[in-house]
C-alpha cells in the first residue's frame, strides 16, 4: 500500500481539508492518507478548538487513514521547525510513504521552489538577519524586501507578473518552509506534491464561497452560534455541537486568565525564545489588557509578530523552557504520538511498523516501557524521548484547564484515550 502524508491542524476540519484529503489521494494515486496533526497548542501559539482526539475523529470520517500527532516543539514553533519536525515523521512511514502534498496559494511547485532556494541563499548570505531588530522591522518583512530586491534582480526567482514575490501568503509561507526543509534534509527521498488553495483566505473572517471557509472563518461562526455546516462535514458540526453541549470546547477566557497570571507572576528567565526586555513588555501588558487580544496586541510590537507574540505567551504559559525545547529540536522527534487511524490505516500501520526507526506509540501507559526496550542500547536518546513524554503530558495537563465541562477525573488525558477508530465515541472524554 502507497501512502501521501499531509501536514494539518484540522482547527476545525472544514470542507477545504475534505478537498485537499481527495486532491492529495487523487494526484499523488496513493492508497492511503497520512495526516500528520498539531497537538493541543497549535503552530500560531493558540489552544485548539478542541482537544485532539475530538479532531482526529473529523478526520478519519472525512477520508484521512492514519493520523498522528506532530509533538509540542515541533507543533507549536516558527514554520522551520515545524516543517522539519513534520517532514521527519512522514519520512518515519518510508517507503510506504514516498509523497506528501500541501495547499498553497501559488499552486505552483516550481516557483515555489525557485522561492525556496533564493531563502536559503539570502540567509547564507546573511541578508535579513538580525539586522531587522536593529532597523526595527520583523523578520518576515526584512526577508520579504530581500526576496523582492532579488526577484528584480532576477524576475524568474519567485516573482508574479508584477514582480512583487508572494511571501504573506499563510499557505505559502508553510509551503516554502516544507520545501526547505525537505532539501536541508539529504536522507529524505519524499516528493512534494502542491494544490491550489480554494476559497478564502486563512485569515479571512467570512466566508466567501458558497461552501468553503477558513478554519479561522468557521470559528468565528461558531462562537458567535451561527450554522456552519454548509461549510463543515457532518462529523465536524457534530463533534463541534457536542463539545460545546458538554463543555469539552475551548473557552478562550480561561485560556487568557492563564495566560495573564503567568504574564504576572512567572520570573520567565528560563522560557524559550525570550530575549532581553521581553518579560517587562509583557508584565506591562499583562497589567491593562482586559482580554487575551488586547495583551497580545500590548506585546506585538515592530520586531515581533503577533504569531510570534502567542507563541511566546503559551511557552510563558506552560513554563517551556529553553533547556526543555533545544535538545528536543536537535535530536529530532524521537517517537510518534498515533491518534487514530480506520480500518485501511491500520493495514498500512501493519505494514510499516516493523521498519520504522521512530517508534509509534498509542496510549501513554505503555509508552515509557516500550521506550526502553526501543531505545535500550542509545541513552541519550532514551532520554531524550521520557522528556518529551513529561513535555507533552503537561500540556495535556493544561489544556484541559480551558474546558468547562472537566468531569474531575484525572487530567492525564493521554493514559486514558487510546488511537481511536471509525467507530469510536466522538469524545475523548474518559
Amino acid at each position: 500500500m502507497r501512502a501521501v502524508g499531509l501536514i494539518t491542524e484540522y482547527n476545525p476540519f472544514h470542507n477545504g481539508h475534505a478537498y485537499h484529503v481527495e486532491q492529495a489521494r487523487q494526484c499523488s494515486g496513493a492508497d492511503v492518507v497520512v495526516a500528520v496533526m498539531g497537538g493541543h497548542f497549535l503552530q500560531r501559539g493558540e489552544p485548539a478548538m478542541v482537544d485532539k482526539w475530538a479532531r482526529t475523529r473529523m478526520a478519519l470520517s472525512a477520508g484521512v487513514d492514519v493520523v498522528v500527532e506532530l509533538p509540542f516543539p515541533w507543533g507549536c514553533n516558527s514554520a522551520p521547525h515545524f516543517a522539519a519536525g513534520a517532514l521527519e515523521i512522514l519520512n518515519a512511514f518510508s517507503p510506504q510513504l514516498d509523497c506528501f502534498c500541501f495547499g498553497s496559494e501559488s499552486g505552483k511547485l516550481q516557483e515555489l521552489q525557485h522561492l525556496a532556494a533564493a531563502m536559503t541563499t539570502l540567509e547564507a548570505e546573511k541578508q535579513g538577519g538580525a539586522t531587522h531588530f536593529r532597523r526595527a522591522q520583523n523578520y518576515p518583512s526584512a526577508r520579504q524586501q530581500q526576496l523582492e530586491r532579488r526577484s528584480h534582480e532576477s524576475p524568474a526567482v519567485g516573482a508574479d507578473a508584477s514582480g512583487k514575490v508572494a511571501l504573506n501568503a499563510p499557505n505559502n509561507i508553510l509551503a516554502l518552509a516544507y520545501l526547505r526543509a525537505l532539501a536541508a534534509a539529504a536522507h529524505m527521498s519524499l516528493q512534494p506534491l502542491t494544490i491550489t488553495r480554494i476559497g478564502g483566505s486563512f485569515h479571512a473572517h467570512r466566508p466567501l464561497t458558497e461552501h468553503i471557509a477558513s478554519a479561522t472563518a468557521v470559528r468565528q461562526m461558531f462562537s458567535v452560534d451561527e450554522d456552519i455546516t454548509p461549510y463543515v462535514p457532518p462529523t465536524s458540526a457534530s463533534v463541534l455541537r457536542e463539545a460545546r453541549a458538554t463543555g469539552y470546547l475551548c473557552d478562550m477566557q480561561r485560556w487568557f486568565m492563564l495566560v495573564a497570571g503567568n504574564c504576572l507572576g512567572a520570573a520567565a528567565t528560563q522560557i524559550y525564545q525570550y530575549q532581553p526586555g521581553l518579560h517587562e513588555r509583557i508584565l506591562q501588558a499583562a497589567l491593562q489588557a482586559k482580554t487575551y487580544a488586547e495583551l497580545v496586541e500590548g506585546v506585538k510590537a515592530k520586531h515581533l509578530t503577533r504569531t510570534r507574540v502567542q507563541r511566546l505567551l503559551c511557552y510563558t504559559t506552560l513554563g517551556v523552557t529553553t533547556a526543555e525545547m533545544e535538545p528536543q529540536l536537535r535530536g529530532g522527534v524521537p517517537f510518534i504520538p498515533l491518534l487514530g487511524a480506520s480500518a485501511k490505516g491500520e493495514m498500512f500501520l501493519r505494514q510499516c511498523r516493523k521498519g520504522m526507526d521512530i517508534p509509534l506509540s498509542g496510549n501513554f501507559s505503555r509508552l515509557n516501557a516500550f521506550l526502553k526496550r526501543h531505545y535500550r542500547t542509545r541513552p541519550a536518546r532514551l532520554e531524550q524521548a521520557q522528556r518529551l513524554l513529561e513535555l507533552q503530558k503537561r500540556t495535556t495537563r493544561m489544556y484541559t484547564l480551558l474546558l468547562p465541562g472537566w468531569n474531575g477525573v484525572s487530567r492525564h488525558l493521554d493514559y486514558y484515550c487510546d488511537p481511536l477508530r471509525p467507530d469510536s465515541p466522538l469524545s475523548a472524554q474518559p
